[in-house]
């Protein structure tokens, strides 16, 4: 098992190697927005799961108790504690503390979704910068010494080829998983939302 490992290092870094020194910032940019897909993917499964029904929530709420985390850590759920912890008990400002309650959640569920598009968007731009200084290299060969150096040509060719390869390999799934999550987060805005309007009209 560790020579499996050993030899895959040795693999990858002969890759990183053979693309040149655009290599570093697209894996530099493939880390970072799968951190980030990462971190939303399972912010959204939690606010996904146990949810509260309206119901609960209301109840809740007219006994001014915080949701049980152990039972209930939906979005709905997350409403009702944040609304909890800074209402006031006067009805019409209570309606204003929970329409900006809604509005902070909702807001907060879109935070890092433009960075990963940005990044996802990035990295094949990268995998043409990489391209570019590959055949650029391939032409400095070509102007010394002619069709003579293949091996020289091939390197600069085998750069263009690995950037352009790794660019879109972090691009496509990154710009896949930006489309998916922005779906999650609207229909958890939409949960949100019916909620609060739920909530609104019962106070």
């Amino acid at each position: 098992m560790i020579d499996l490992l050993i030899t895959q290092s040795l693999r990858l870094e002969e890759y990183l190697r053979a693309g040149g020194v655009t290599m570093l910032p697209l894996a530099l940019v493939s880390v970072g927005m799968w951190l980030l897909i990462v971190e939303r993917a399972l912010f959204f499964r939690r606010l996904h799961l146990k949810n509260m029904p309206l119901q609960k929530a209301l109840a809740h709420i007219h006994e001014n108790r915080l949701p049980d985390p152990n039972q209930y850590r939906g979005a709905v759920s997350l409403l009702v504690a944040r609304f909890i912890q800074r209402r006031s008990f006067e009805r019409m400002l209570d309606r204003f503390i929970l329409d900006e309650t809604v509005f902070t959640i909702n807001r907060s569920l879109n935070d890092h979704l433009a960075v990963i598009g940005v990044l996802a968007a990035v990295a094949p731009l990268l995998g043409l910068l990489g391209t570019v200084t590959g055949m650029i290299g391939t032409f400095d060969v070509l102007s010394v010494f002619g069709t003579g150096n293949a091996k020289g040509m091939a390197g600069g060719i085998s750069e263009a080829l690995i950037t352009t390869q790794t660019g879109l390999l972090v691009a496509i799934p990154g710009l896949y998983m930006k489309g998916f999550l922005d779906r999650r987060a609207r229909i958890l805005q939409q949960r949100v939302a019916r909620a609060g309007y739920y909530l609104r009209r019962q106070l």
